[in-house]
């Protein structure tokens, strides 16, 4: 990125207290302790630390400018901008800063499989294009504006992720990028503590499209029931992917086998063959929605479709690890009711012979007056998708266990207070060709589960 000074002032309607208004900002940070030379520093108060305290050693650590809303008046050789609010002003910098490109921005979003879907989209569409995408789950207040820092003019498409978890937050983040694409993945209930309703959640995401023009289009999930209900009731151009032999983008002939699943991508006539190195259904899902927008962009299906044979999944996201005949999956990132679902989905797929499905769940947490009946729910599809042994983690998910006996009252369930419970149980329970699932809400911190177990391993 290249700014001046004075362009930063005049995009967050601040006041330059002192510095070279021509000075040249090339990167901005909120953190202090990854400063580049020449970056602009936004110092945000956070619930612990107020970051105004560390404007001084960014300086030393090559910062041209901060933003700041503690101080009125300074003398420095650096630009110091006052602003009322200093996250309210990095939106409006990166607000201004997308308006100078004019390639088309995918915006995605949805209860679940956000990072996975922006992943393979990207990973497509840099069959022909040069793409700049969100790094990481990098879909917030603040980290959405620091990801449209990252576009540069060499870029023919960016892919964004774009995630809320309370009113007004998609508002917000669709300013800011501006998507003429977008996606929503599905609808569930992660972040219904806040929002209350799955109504109020679908209402936040589709705000997602606040910016579009007339010939954006919208892409969503016709598998999703909550999606499909909105066929002919929007006032934007939509597209839909999924099974539903209605959907304008659609997964047939769909064949698991054991390093991932093929199927046919059908659109508008054409047929493209997809082998994808990954399980799931969910992930066909993913792959769908990631052809649908390459094909829409104009990029050529059959390049679209062998660059995702190389796709492979995220840190702590369904990664694979196998050691001494048994199968460690980590999914430990985090965990809603639908994306538990869709991992006890591919378990089967895994299991060797005469091995075992063991799923290790941890509490999930925001689901406000749902948290038991979720937990309870997610327990009795358990034992319906066929899982040998339950070990839960927390008081929620205790739940699981009442959920799982419900259905199959014989099923050993294992119920931990904590994570170093659940490690030793699973060292006494697993034994060779058995698969392992490791899964809870990110604050659950389950990656310490597998990072015990792959140590005990070997």
């Amino acid at each position: 990125m290249k700014m001046t000074v004075e362009e930063i002032r005049r995009a967050c309607g601040g006041k330059l207290l002192c510095g070279d208004p021509e000075a040249v900002v090339t990167s901005v940070s909120t953190d202090s302790r990854k400063i580049e030379p020449g970056a602009l520093f936004v110092p945000i108060k956070g619930e612990r630390t107020d970051a105004h305290a560390y404007i001084t050693a960014t300086f030393a650590a090559g910062a041209v400018a901060t933003l700041t809303e503690e101080h009125t008046e300074m003398e420095d050789s650096h630009a110091w901008i006052r602003v009322p609010n200093t996250l309210s002003a990095l939106q409006l910098i990166a607000t201004a800063y997308r308006q100078r490109f004019s390639i088309p921005v995918v915006g995605v979003t949805g209860s679940v499989g956000k990072t996975t879907t922006k992943e393979m989209i990207a990973l497509a569409l840099s069959a022909e294009k040069k793409v700049m995408r969100t790094e990481g789950n990098h879909n917030s207040q603040v980290g959405l504006p620091l990801t449209m820092f990252r576009l540069e003019p060499e870029h023919e498409v960016a892919v964004v992720e774009m995630g809320m978890s309370d009113f007004g937050e998609m508002s917000r983040l669709a300013e800011i990028a501006a998507p003429n694409c977008a996606v929503i993945t599905n609808i569930g209930i992660s972040h219904i503590q806040q929002l209350k309703t799955q109504q109020n959640i679908l209402g936040e995401k589709l705000h997602i499209i606040d910016r579009f023009q007339e010939d954006s289009v919208l892409f969503l999930n016709g598998d999703d029931p909550m999606l499909a209900g909105l066929r002919g009731k929007l006032r934007v151009k939509t597209r839909y992917f999924g099974m539903q032999p209605w959907c304008d983008d659609r997964a047939e002939q769909i064949a698991f086998h054991p390093n991932g699943v093929r199927f046919v991508f059908r659109t508008n006539g054409i047929a493209q063959e997809v082998d994808l190195p990954v399980l799931g259904l969910h992930n066909v899902t993913n792959a769908l929605a990631s052809l649908a927008v390459a094909h829409f962009l104009g990029v050529d299906l059959e390049k679209a479709a062998k660059a995702l044979q190389e796709y492979q999944p995220l840190a702590m996201r369904q990664q694979l690890h196998r050691h001494k005949g048994i199968t460690v999956i980590d999914d430990s990132y985090n965990a809603s009711p639908d994306a538990l679902k869709s991992s006890l989905d591919m378990l089967e797929n895994l299991r060797e012979q005469d091995g075992r499905c063991i799923a290790a769940l941890a509490d999930m947490l925001e689901l406000g007056a749902l948290e038991h009946r979720a937990h309870f729910e997610v327990g009795a599809y358990a034992a319906g998708t066929g899982v040998d042994a339950l070990v839960t983690v927390g008081t929620r998910a205790a739940a699981i266990a009442e959920g799982a006996r419900s259905v199959k009252p014989e099923i050993p369930c294992h119920v931990c207070a904590s994570n170093e419970e659940a490690v030793e149980v699973l060292k006494g329970l697993l034994r060779c060709g058995d698969v392992v699932l490791v899964k809870g809400s990110r604050g659950m911190h389950t990656d310490e589960i597998v990072k015990k177990l792959l140590e005990y391993l070997g």
